[in-house]
């Protein structure tokens, strides 16, 4: 696959409290580190989508870019800075969307997505699981970067609803023993995210 990754942190983080989710604290490293451990792979380009200072995601030798529009106009505009960085890398496949703030990514994610899409022959996939779907963890077409470019100058911020002009298919994945697409929003969140951890397995290392 002629795939990029972004990571989404360019939330404000506010029922956390502020700050950035991804660099909270998870069995001894940063929830940033175990999304990385579960979607990076050789030959595969990743960046990170957050706003303000870039210098506090140094340590991760990622590629930081802003959101396309400011304001904090929501998760679109992260997928739309994701989706100018890859094509300015030349990549002309697709981009997968997973939030910073999300620990127990599948290692099969994108695989599963594009199995999804192919069997629907719809042009954009999306995570599913316990009866909801995951908008937000998607693969896209970089094609569709003007298509959303539009939509967001036009007032869109809706994922699911941008997604269904075109067809999104939902790969679904079971909730037990864990749910792979917990997120981490709140203080109480990361608490039980250090026991989801222990079922898993110890700290996640890129």
């Amino acid at each position: 696959m002629d795939l990029a990754v972004v990571i989404l942190a360019g939330g404000k983080a506010t029922r956390m409290g502020g700050g950035d989710k991804p660099l909270k604290v998870l069995k001894g490293v940063p929830i940033l580190s175990h999304v990385l451990a579960r979607v990076a792979r050789q030959g595969r380009a990743l960046v990170l989508n957050a706003n303000g200072d870039a210098h506090r995601f140094a340590p991760f030798g990622l590629p930081v870019v802003a959101d396309a529009e400011s304001d904090f106009p929501g998760p679109l505009a992260g997928i739309l800075a994701g989706l100018d960085w890859a094509a300015s890398q030349g990549i002309t496949g697709d981009v997968l969307s997973v939030p910073g703030d999300c620990p127990f990514i599948p290692h099969d994610l994108a695989e599963r997505l594009e199995a999804a899409r192919q069997q629907a022959g719809l042009p954009l996939a999306c995570a599913g699981s316990g009866g909801w779907t995951h908008p937000v963890i998607g693969l896209w077409p970089v094609s569709l970067r003007e298509d959303l470019r539009a939509a967001m100058a036009g007032g869109e911020r809706k994922i699911d609803r941008f997604t269904a002009r075109f067809g999104c298919a939902t790969a679904e994945w079971p909730v037990e023993p864990f749910d792979p697409f917990f997120n981490v929003n709140t203080p109480e969140e990361l608490v039980e995210a250090e026991h989801l951890a222990a079922l898993v397995g110890g700290p996640a290392k890129p």
